[in-house]
């Protein structure tokens, strides 16, 4: 596989994830996931073993009046043929389609057993 089509497949796996999250469903945002999937914001490290409760985690991280998120400028850092490094700006909104937060996250996106997903993210998200 070329560094190309690793990236490629690591922005899929993005938009898949963003898709599936404004959409609320839990599987589908599984499904962009590595488990255990790795989280660190500030020096709080967090991990989930399991998909069971993710999205309930992000809810509550995300605040009552999110809406919707989208990912804005993402940049490539370094890819080989089985991890790619993101950078990407992250905004979320509230049912107004009002900014609430924007925020820059590091995505580590890996292929494992043949799926491309994420496994670590390193975010500047207030929480």
């Amino acid at each position: 596989m070329s560094h190309q089509q690793s990236i490629d497949a690591a922005l899929a796996v993005m938009q898949a994830h963003i898709d599936a999250l404004n959409a609320r469903d839990e599987a589908r945002i599984a499904a962009t996931l590595h488990f255990p999937h790795y989280r660190l914001s500030g020096v709080e490290l967090k991990c989930w073993q399991t998909p069971d409760s993710y999205f309930a985690d992000f809810e509550s991280r995300a605040g009552g009046d999110w809406a919707h998120s989208r990912f804005d400028d993402i940049q490539v850092v370094r890819a080989s043929e089985n991890k790619v490094h993101l950078d990407a700006e992250i905004n979320r909104f509230n049912g107004a389609d009002r900014k609430i937060a924007s925020f820059r996250s590091l995505w580590v996106i890996t292929l494992e057993e043949g799926r491309w997903a994420t496994k670590f993210r390193s975010s500047f998200a207030a929480r």
